[in-house]
């Protein structure tokens, strides 16, 4: 049987089209359906429920030398309420996991990780936690995602108190609302500015339907979550990612901190040419492709779509997926097979519209200053 999030009633509550994901019974979308909520996100703002994703606190004195191991990432000089996007990395240089990790002060960390690799992550951090640091599972936590240009204005009213206008992106803080701890960071997987919220799972229904009063906020599916993510080239895990692609093959070279070698894998990755590249790919002939459908130049197979759909924002088809070095160049023309027939694309950059985070506003790059 599928688990809950704490939030699971609302859903039904709203008429979520509900499906099996990660081992939860999710929403997928709402009665808007897929497109409003979607658009609703790029131009107000959406919340989403994201508690099947696993949160915990790493504490010790050697915890950011521990991270800076088990990630190409080095957090030994990280500030305190910094954030970082980067991966857990294997032997063999493959990708266990992509993950959000904030360090909170010299020795305590917070960490949000994906709900379908949540066993694997554990086991995987546990393994190598070193003595005197601890692993602590948030499991009595919900995870709120508020995304989009009025997330901050909407998630205000309900935090006054935590200066959301100060807090920089990939930056965390915590507060309180109605006597209960919140931590609130600034980041998000939709490219807009926006938030998620971490809080005791009792007071997560009160909180997403006071945010949910507001006129300006909407409920997102998963649906629609993924579109968004699409569209900026942001890779799912299981999809996009996998133990068998590293950092350099998945173009996540820049979780890698310069200098920095003395992480899990590092042989493995460092200095080696990949094979081939996650690369954007958008259709220029009608139709739209899916996730395995292969890519040719002229009758060679050069590669494989790892996500694809639909853009509600560019009205087009797009994707990414794994492509031949040789042939992973901007401007490249391929086809894709889809149902045995042939769909003229080309090779483009994997983020297909321009990221509104906060930092992106600011000229600066959006999960790369991470």
């Amino acid at each position: 049987m599928n688990r809950r999030t704490p939030l699971y009633d609302e859903h039904v509550k709203l008429g979520a089209k509900i499906a099996p994901f990660a081992g939860y019974d999710m929403p997928i979308d709402y009665k808007p359906g897929v497109m409003k909520e979607h658009e609703w996100t790029r131009s107000k703002a959406g919340l989403f429920d994201v508690s099947h994703m696993g949160q915990a606190i790493v504490e010790g004195e050697k915890a950011a030398e521990f991270f800076s191991t088990i990630t190409p990432s080095s957090f030994l000089r990280a500030p305190h309420g910094r954030a970082k996007y980067t991966v857990l990395t294997n032997e063999r240089g493959g990708i266990v996991d992509d993950l959000i990790i904030t360090r909170m002060t010299d020795t305590k960390f917070f960490v949000v990780y994906n709900a379908g690799r949540k066993d694997v992550d554990v086991a995987h951090m546990k393994k190598h936690l070193p003595t005197g640091v601890s692993f602590t599972e948030l499991a009595d936590n919900a995870l709120l995602a508020l995304q989009g240009p009025l997330a901050e204005s909407a998630l205000s009213e309900e935090l006054p108190d935590a200066d959301l206008a100060n807090l920089g992106y990939m930056t965390m803080k915590e507060t309180e609302w109605k006597g209960a701890r919140v931590f609130v960071s600034r980041l998000g997987y939709t490219g807009e500015d926006g938030f998620e919220i971490s809080i005791s799972q009792d007071k997560a229904p009160a909180l997403w339907s006071a945010l949910l009063n507001n006129p300006d906020v909407l409920a997102i599916g998963l649906a629609a979550r993924d579109s968004l993510r699409l569209e900026m080239g942001y890779p799912l895990y299981g999809h996009d990612l996998s133990e068998e692609t590293t950092p350099v093959e998945a173009a996540l070279s820049w979780v890698m901190s310069k200098g920095h070698d003395a992480f899990i894998g590092a042989k493995a990755i460092l200095g080696v040419e990949p094979k081939h590249k996650r690369v954007g790919i958008r259709l220029t002939g009608a139709g739209i492709a899916r996730e395995e459908s292969p890519v040719y130049v002229g009758e060679k197979k050069v590669g494989t779509l790892s996500s694809g759909g639909f853009s509600p924002t560019l009205k087009a088809a797009i994707g990414q997926g794994y492509i031949d070095s040789d042939y992973a160049k901007e401007g490249q023309a391929v086809e894709v097979e889809v149902r045995g027939r042939r769909i003229a694309a080309i090779i483009a950059p994997l983020s297909f519209v321009p990221a509104k985070t906060k930092a992106a506003k600011q000229a600066t790059p959006n999960l790369k200053s991470a």
